[in-house]
């Protein structure tokens, strides 16, 4: 095709049609046009833009014999413009054709759209305003043009314009194909995206399928599966490489609005996981007003504490394990001051996030040149689409947004104090961001021994007590977490074994009895929750 495309002519332009929402630009695009003896057709506030200007423009409406009408929403869908966008001159056919209806060909077509994602942002749930926001002649424009690249060029956005300009000013005058069949690209793009937005924006305004959950169940997830899974966000940055340096990658959407990355090189593919388990995390814990720190590596938290301060609660998360922070990612939830980086600088960290930095804080962090310093704008969503690749196809979901179903219901003889209570829901929090299986050993407050990702959750059980006695916690009087049902009573003795006294897990094994009855043998409380948190 690359051939195909090479063997096409260069394009003259002689006739151009300026139509345009955003109007950046296009006063100094009609003055370099009207230098060039290009005739310029226009529409409504961009002919007027043009003529203020003093640029000469011909009304479409003096080419259609037909007014503008139904306020505004028919100007262009007219056979005399888009015969003048789809007619292929050096066809013997075409050209005979609009030789007898008077069609005069257009070599350039200039075009945005009505800003739709603005009109909905800015008045939200107002359908009248919504829907005169929906461009129809614009996209039949610009999807005409696109389609007959080889005779028409087409500029979508402001910011193509220096590159056309650039095209006719330089030798020939000419426009390449390479340059057109790019631009048509751009352009089909563009319409794809737009109609993707809208049709997104009705189904979420008059969904056709129930949500999620009992119909009188307030906390019901906002939207079902959609019928056909479209994702289509622009290039946002390229990558050095993926999960390893042979492997090429790109970051598409927009994180801007999330995170600042404002010292320190460029955030990598590894980094930007890293910070979405991260920011995951804290948005869990956006109910507390205590300070939390949360440290991560390899997308999975080693240390994790709440206190009433950020200094203790560092001290806290990273006496969970003293080995695995190096190098790694980390996380609070308020603004940090000298004290607390001080202490966290004695290590070496990759990235620490933070919703704010005190100017001193900042000068010390900003030393080291390698380290990077991300700022926290806003908190993750609930009830957000998850998407992954799977070979053919695709795999949806909702993020697991969330503890409001939850039962929490008490199954023991012994009922948990409010201590143990906290702790539990602590713990509870933190399971939920651990690779399935996936045990969380907690107390004050803090992680104390976290088994992730074994196969068996009697072993992620082991581990978790095995590494917090590593590290000097004694799991006296400490509370467990399980990410899913126990399936034996094994893993609630070894808790026992290593000094937990209350345990919480979803439930809904076929031996929750036996497991149970373990608990109560042992004198400790089990909460039971209703649902599962599995991460795989």
């Amino acid at each position: 095709m690359t051939d195909q495309i090479q063997q096409l002519p260069e394009l003259t332009v002689e006739r151009a049609l300026l139509s345009v929402s955003d109007k950046t630009g296009i006063v100094d695009l009609g003055k370099a046009l009207h230098v060039k003896n290009i005739e310029i057709l226009s529409t409504g506030g961009t002919a007027k833009m043009l003529r203020d200007a003093g640029i000469p423009v011909t009304s479409v409406s003096e080419i259609t014999n037909f007014p503008e009408c139904l306020d505004g929403r028919v100007k262009t869908l007219h056979p005399m413009i888009h015969g003048a966008l789809l007619a292929r001159p050096r066809q013997a056919d075409h050209a005979r054709t609009i030789s007898e209806l008077g069609i005069r060909p257009v070599q350039l077509v200039v075009v945005n759209l009505y800003p739709f994602r603005n009109a909905v942002t800015a008045k939200p749930g107002d359908l009248e305003h919504a829907v005169e926001n929906i461009d129809i002649g614009g996209p039949a424009m610009i999807r005409a043009a696109a389609k007959n690249f080889e005779n028409v060029c087409v500029l979508t956005d402001p910011g193509q314009y220096k590159t056309f300009l650039e095209a006719i000013n330089g030798p020939g005058a000419c426009i390449r194909p390479e340059l057109r069949a790019s631009l048509a690209k751009k352009a089909f793009l563009l319409t794809a995206d737009y109609d993707r937005f809208i049709a997104e924006h009705l189904d979420r305004e008059f969904p056709d399928k129930q949500p999620y959950g009992h119909p009188d169940d307030q906390s019901a997830k906002p939207m079902s599966p959609p019928d056909y899974l479209s994702v289509d966000e622009p290039l946002y940055q390229s990558l050095r490489y993926g999960e390893n340096p042979h492997q090429p990658a790109a970051v598409y959407g927009d994180p801007g609005p999330y995170i600042d990355c404002f010292h320190g090189k460029e955030l990598s593919y590894n980094n930007f996981l890293d910070i979405d388990a991260a920011l995951q995390l804290g948005a869990d814990f956006l109910d507390t007003c205590d300070a939390l720190c949360a440290i991560f590596k390899h997308n999975l938290p080693c240390g994790v504490a709440l206190s009433d301060n950020t200094v203790d609660a560092w001290e806290k998360a990273f006496s969970t394990d003293t080995v695995s922070p190096f190098g790694g990612i980390i996380l609070f939830n308020r603004t940090l001051d000298i004290r607390t980086v001080e202490a966290v600088d004695r290590i070496f960290s990759e990235i620490i996030l933070a919703p704010g930095f005190d100017d001193d804080a900042r000068e010390l962090l900003e030393r080291k040149a390698n380290r990077r310093l991300v700022l926290i704008k806003k908190w993750p969503e609930p009830h957000t689409p998850r998407i992954r690749s799977i070979t053919g196809g695709y795999l949806w979901q909702h993020e697991d947004s969330g503890f409001e179903r939850e039962s929490h219901s008490v199954v023991t003889k012994v009922q948990p104090d409010d201590t143990q209570r906290k702790n539990l829901s602590f713990a509870w929090k933190v399971v939920k961001h651990v690779k399935s299986n996936a045990i969380v050993y907690a107390g004050n407050q803090q992680t104390l021994g976290i088994g992730t990702g074994q196969p068996s959750r009697v072993d992620a059980s082991r581990f978790a007590a095995q590494k917090a006695r590593f590290f000097g916690h004694s799991l006296e009087g400490s509370v467990i977490a399980s990410d899913a049902f126990f399936p034996f009573a094994d893993s609630v003795e070894e808790a026992a074994l290593s000094g937990a006294v209350a345990v919480i897990q979803p439930g809904g094994s076929i031996r929750d009895d036996e497991v149970i009855s373990e608990a109560d043998k042992n004198g400790m409380s089990m909460i039971l929750t209703g649902t599962r948190h599995f991460r795989h």
